[in-house]
């Protein structure tokens, strides 16, 4: 074996670093484990007992690698990330409103020609990806050809970039550039809001090429609290900021009452249990806690026509000097400017601010606010400002950001810095005047949704409403603020167009289940290779348990989410890995039939099985990067786990297992291929399989036939994923039958929801299309509280253990998406095979193999749809089914057709194409039997044990490692067959016959 040495280097530093992010993983358990048992009481763990642990060694090292240490944070950061649905949370699709974008650039205009394109627009959007702009301006032309969009667009809002006589085109480039600058605004608002809604390692996601953005929020048990912060139109507001003399009697006065409750022990709440594991910050005395009034941020604020060259920023430092005791200090931390609290210690700040008593210490017009990203200090820690700010008339702002016309990130003119100019409207000028002018050497904060951006000082009365706001920006925070600042131009709001909701429960079980699955299908095959493999069944074995380790050690580099469907993907994972195996020991056990030594036979073996092994796992990855790139969330999750493990699979099953059994040989130890049961098993097979495929035509003809006539009477059984509307699962300890719940559910749907069994525990699933294109704020509070009523009335205990929606603008991209999926992968197959094996014959071959066994299953799954004890839903995780059994049916045909390739190659005989064929065939038999059977074991296990979830991607896979396995011997090779029959044919009819 040639590059040993290198080879073992690479196993060794792969293992490596595999164990090295899989350690933070265990450290993580370990560190919650610990706060489960702190948070202990009465033998229940108290969520918010168990929170302030998790905050108090949230930046506290907990984990020591001798050459680094690190903290909770950093550890949570890289350990394994379960989705969803194993952990329970929520996971949401906003999308931004390019109507309503396109409607407040044309000033809202009610004109009977644009509000008919636009809502023509707009329903087209629902079924057609083209961008929206594009589709407006369509159905305008359509409505009103001579009129130019400029008529519309050429206002108030749009003033300096679109005049009265812009052309189309030039309105259009503005139009498409603010629809991109709105979704990115949205989209940094949205993250800031949820950075800020305290959940653990959420995810969020610009969706390219669309105006959506993708949320996971895991642990999320208030799914209304989550749809009002997502929902909301940004909130921009200025307001004037108290110096910190000014604020800091009230904050001793704080101390004064914080220190007549700790004497009488009435403290607990801020300084008791809770911060038990919190280290104290530095103790300084109340009023020396807000340092020099005269020191500022640094970042200043003036009129872009006065000239006057501004301060650069002055990055904010902790004051480290020490003074004498207080309460205050155990809580804040003084800044330059004013005062902070460790970040983990914000929320006791909230609590302590949200007091009644506390809160009447101080003037009813301050209110505090919070700086929305941390402070960096020199030991590593991590610092928040907090802001006392002046409310105005009726506790409102004194300006809001609906007064902002434009904003913009620019240079300085005098020092060419990064700056931000602001221009105001007109009212918003006055306004703006006023306000700078009584502020002149004070700061102003700018607020969006109650946290301060940046609180600039300023220079000077601005009169005429534009002004430059500068300091030590970069060019990225500087377009972060402009962002910000236009924000408030454009109240454009966003709507929930997908959710699920996972309860934890549930979540739970998912995870008990996966893992069931994962060992008994581990399990399963261990016994199995070693009984049929003997020794090189153990190294197959090996090789098994590394793949998964090196599976679940990558997810964690590649920042992958680990999902149910993804533990469906390692299981499915185990059993093709085995096959890269089978291929090996066959070869081998073929070569020692042959007589030759060990030694000899292994490294004949390796060779002769690697070519089909790398066509078979390739074909396979394909379909597997297609689903990977046009799923989403769980199924994503599947097609990551799925590619990772032929990655690794190929890895572990040539490289691992060959170094094992050359060092067996080399210690001069026996490489057993086989048991005395399995030595001549499959040796002497001699089946007519080609002979049989005219009556394999007819059985698969009137098989897809009755499909296909269901299909058209029956139809499917569609998921959410594809029909749209909201499905519930509710869990019934006594049960509930379907028909109750239906007629029970139908007044308050105005129509009777679709309800089904799953499982066998009492869980039953709810489909209804009620209020489904209501995109208002309270839709799905609305369809829960009419589901929980209509349920409270027939009077059973049940829990809702999930919920989801799907919009029918998302559930049409989904099933574009999936048929695309489904015809590209078929066609880089057939692209591949063909390169592979250069003659279309093969390439035509798998692909009519592959439509056959797609066949099938839709055949199975209408036929079958209401006859079996689950449910048989047509949804993403079907496609992903389909996709796999692409890859697992042209797996199993590449191989033959390897092996045919071979026997044609070495037919020195010139037999008949079909005696060749047959001669690969049974050849072969003994791979295509072991690896049929093993995946059909694991996937079989996989149906029983994995859960309801994922049960109808299980069974299409069971289907569909049938239906690949018989279309490989019955349809894919015989067609190869007639067709290089009639080839021949034609060849012996171009030929002229001599008299």
């Amino acid at each position: 074996m040639k590059n040993k040495g290198l080879l073992i280097a690479l196993t060794v530093v792969v293992l490596g670093l595999c164990l090295f992010y899989l350690s933070f993983t265990f450290v993580s358990r370990s560190v919650e484990k610990d706060a489960d048992e702190f948070a202990m009481q009465g033998g229940k763990v108290n969520p918010r007992l168990r929170q302030a642990y998790l905050d108090s060694v949230f930046t506290t090292p907990v984990f020591s690698l001798g050459f680094a240490e690190f903290t909770y944070k950093e550890v949570k950061e890289k350990e394994v990330k379960l989705g969803l649905d194993l952990v329970g949370g929520m996971h949401v699709t906003m999308e931004v409103s390019a109507p309503d974008i396109v409607s407040a650039l044309a000033g809202n205009t009610s004109a009977p020609a644009f509000t008919k394109a636009l809502a023509e627009a707009d329903a087209a959007s629902r079924t057609n990806q083209a961008p929206f702009v594009d589709q407006f301006y369509a159905a305008y032309k359509k409505q009103n050809a001579a009129q130019p969009l400029a008529s519309y667009f050429a206002n108030k809002t749009t003033r300096g970039k679109v005049e009265f006589n812009s052309t189309d085109e030039a309105v259009l480039a503005y139009l498409r550039t603010e629809v991109d600058n709105t979704i990115d605004r949205s989209f940094e608002i949205l993250r800031t809001r949820i950075d800020k809604f305290g959940v653990t390692q959420p995810n969020i996601q610009q969706l390219q090429g669309t105006n959506r953005i993708q949320i996971e929020l895991p642990g999320v048990d208030n799914p209304e609290r989550v749809r009002k912060l997502l929902q909301g139109v940004a909130k921009l507001e200025f307001y004037e900021v108290y110096e910190s003399n000014d604020f800091a009697p009230y904050f001793n006065a704080m101390n004064d009452l914080l220190s007549k409750e700790e004497k009488a022990g009435k403290t607990s709440d801020i300084f008791g249990k809770d911060s038990a594991a919190t280290e104290k910050t530095d103790e300084v005395d109340a009023l020396a806690a807000f340092g020099d009034s005269t020191k500022k941020d640094g970042t200043a604020i003036a009129s872009t026509d006065s000239g006057k060259k501004t301060d650069s920023a002055a990055t904010a430092k902790a004051d480290t000097n020490k003074a004498q005791s207080s309460l205050i200090s155990k809580l804040f931390v003084p800044l330059q400017g004013g005062l902070g609290a460790n970040i983990k210690d914000t929320g006791k700040v909230n609590r302590l601010f949200a007091r009644t008593e506390i809160r009447n210490l101080f003037p009813k017009n301050m209110k505090f606010l919070w700086a929305v990203k941390p402070l960096e200090l020199q030991d590593g820690g991590q610092v928040v400002a907090l802001f006392a700010i002046r409310k105005g008339r009726e506790d409102k702002a004194t300006l809001d950001g609906g007064n902002i016309a434009d904003a913009r990130q620019d240079f300085s003119p005098n020092t060419g810095e990064p700056e931000v100019t602001m221009q105001m409207k007109t009212a918003g000028a006055r306004i703006w005047k006023k306000m700078t002018a009584q502020n002149i050497g004070k700061r102003i904060a700018i607020v969006l949704d109650d946290y301060v951006y940046s609180a600039p000082t300023v220079q000077g009365e601005i009169p005429n409403g534009n002004s430059s706001i500068s300091g030590s920006f970069t060019v990225e925070e500087a377009k972060d603020l402009a962002n910000i600042l236009k924000a408030g131009k454009l109240p454009v709001p966003t709507r929930i167009v997908e959710e699920a909701v996972v309860g934890p429960s549930l979540g739970a079980e998912s995870i008990t289940q996966g893992l069931f699955s994962i060992f008994a299908g581990l399990l399963s095959i261990i016994i199995f290779m070693v009984a049929y493999y003997s020794g090189a069944g153990l190294v197959a074995n090996i090789a098994v348990l590394l793949n998964i380790f090196l599976i679940l050690g990558i997810l964690v580099p590649v920042d992958a989410v680990l999902t149910l469907p993804g533990i469906a993907g390692i299981v499915l994972t185990i059993g093709m890995a085995v096959d890269a195996n089978v291929l090996i020991n066959e070869r081998i056990k073929d070569e020692l039939r042959e007589g030759k030594s060990p030694a000899e036979a292994v490294d004949k073996g390796y060779k002769a099985a690697s070519t089909s092994i790398w066509d078979a796992n390739i074909t396979t990855l394909l379909a597997g990067v297609v689903l990977f790139y046009f799923g989403s969330g769980p199924v994503q999750g599947f097609a990551t786990t799925l590619i990772i493990g032929i990655v690794t699979s190929l890895f572990t099953s040539i490289y691992i297992t060959r170094m094992i059994a050359d060092w067996q040989i080399s210690r001069g130890k026996q490489f057993k291929v086989y048991t005395s049961f399995t030595k001549d098993i499959f040796k002497n097979v001699n089946f007519d399989f080609v002979g049989k495929r005219k009556i394999a035509y007819v059985f698969s003809t009137i098989f897809i036939g009755i499909g296909i006539l269901s299909m058209v009477t029956r139809g499917f059984d569609y998921g959410v994923d594809f029909k749209g509307g909201w499905r519930y699962v509710i869990e019934a300890p006594a049960g509930l039958e379907t028909d109750q719940v239906r007629n029970g559910l139908n007044p308050y749907f105005n129509g009777f929801p679709e309800v089904k069994t799953i499982g066998s525990d009492g869980k039953v699933q709810i489909t209804t299309d009620y209020m489904i294109d209501d995109n208002s704020e309270d839709a799905a509070s609305k369809v829960e509280a009419k589901l929980r009523a209509g349920l409270d009335k027939l009077g059973a205990k049940y829990e809702l253990v999930s919920s989801s929606r799907v919009g029918p603008t998302i559930a049409n991209d989904i099933k574009n998406k999936s048929l695309t999926s489904v015809l590209l992968a078929m066609g880089l197959i057939f692209l591949y095979i063909w390169l592979r094996f250069r003659k279309w014959e093969y390439a035509l071959g798998a692909t009519i193999a592959v439509i056959h066994d797609t066949l099938v299953i839709l055949t199975v799954f209408t036929v079958f749809k209401d006859l079996l004890p689950f449910s048989l839903e047509i949804d993403q995780n079907f496609i992903a089914a389909v996709l796999t059994i692409v890859g697992f049916s042209v797996n199993d045909t590449v191989v033959i057709f390897d092996r045919v390739r071979e026997f044609f190659n070495e037919n020195t005989l010139k037999e008949d194409t079909e005696v060749v064929v047959n001669k690969a065939l049974n050849d072969t038999f003994s791979r295509t039997v072991v690896t049929a059977g093993t995946v059909f074991l694991v996937v079989l296990i996989l149906l029983i044990f994995g859960g309801d979830t994922i049960r109808g991607l299980s069974f299409a896979l069971l289907i569909g490692v049938i239906t690949g396995t018989y279309s490989t011997v019955y349809i894919a090779i015989p067609f190869v067959v007639d067709a290089f029959n009639r080839n021949k044919k034609k060849e012996e009819a171009q030929v002229p016959v001599n008299a």
